[in-house]
């Protein structure tokens, strides 16, 4: 693991990244704006357990992909704790393991609305809720339920914060671990839909970074 982490509040936002696209970058740019973080860390996993039947790009294009975007971007970094532990690639892991490395720095998860509501199949979920705040981004095409957190057991639910409708925390909020919804972007892209896009021969200079849309054409990714 490399030192880029120097304490505070630190977002930890996991995934594929199998691209980056615009979603992912401006969620990434609100919240490291509207939580008041020191640094945002994105983590892209070598091969998430829930997505090990498919076929995923290479770790390292992933990883070059991420590095590329968020080069000029002061509070912004790559980590690969997870591409260099594979055999460890539970979320509760890496947060812990990011807690040792940093034990002054206030963690702070990011997962979107679909993993929120499948929760409860990840490995010591409760204690991923009950131990870290988490940060909920729901994004068009990835809502929340009505009652976004009625799949939760009673003592999570009394710590949901609902930041619906472009609220920000108050310093009172961020002094413990909540769960925290959110909806600051509009953006109406996924992964999918940019490989789909590839693949049919067209522009996604609209639908990722610059630097990731250059990095994919040069290397012909998804084609």
């Amino acid at each position: 693991m490399s030192g880029e982490l120097t304490g505070g509040r630190i977002g930890v936002y996991g995934g594929t990244f199998d691209p980056l696209h615009n979603g992912h970058w401006r969620v990434a740019r609100n919240v490291l704006e509207k939580f008041s973080l020191d640094q945002l860390l994105f983590v892209p996993a070598f091969v998430p357990p829930h997505k090990r039947g498919r076929a995923i790009s290479a770790a390292h294009q992933r990883y070059a992909m991420l590095a590329l975007a968020t080069a000029d971007e002061e509070r912004m970094f790559v980590s690969g704790i997870e591409i260099e532990a594979p055999s460890r690639p539970y979320t509760v892991e890496t947060l812990g393991r990011l807690g040792r490395e940093e034990p002054g720095a206030q963690l702070f998860f990011l997962m979107g609305a679909d993993s929120f509501a499948e929760v409860m199949m990840w490995r010591a979920w409760e204690k991923l809720l009950g131990a870290y705040s988490v940060i909920v981004a729901q994004r068009p095409g990835n809502e929340l339920d009505a009652a976004p957190a009625g799949h939760l057991p009673p003592e999570l639910r009394q710590n949901v914060i609902d930041l619906r409708g472009g609220a920000r925390p108050t310093k009172e909020m961020l002094t413990a671990p909540h769960i925290y919804l959110t909806d600051y972007v509009a953006e109406n892209v996924s992964a999918t839909r940019v490989r789909a896009e590839i693949a049919a021969g067209r522009s996604v200079d609209e639908l990722t970074p610059p630097a990731v849309a250059n990095y994919i054409a040069k290397y012909r990714l998804y084609r």
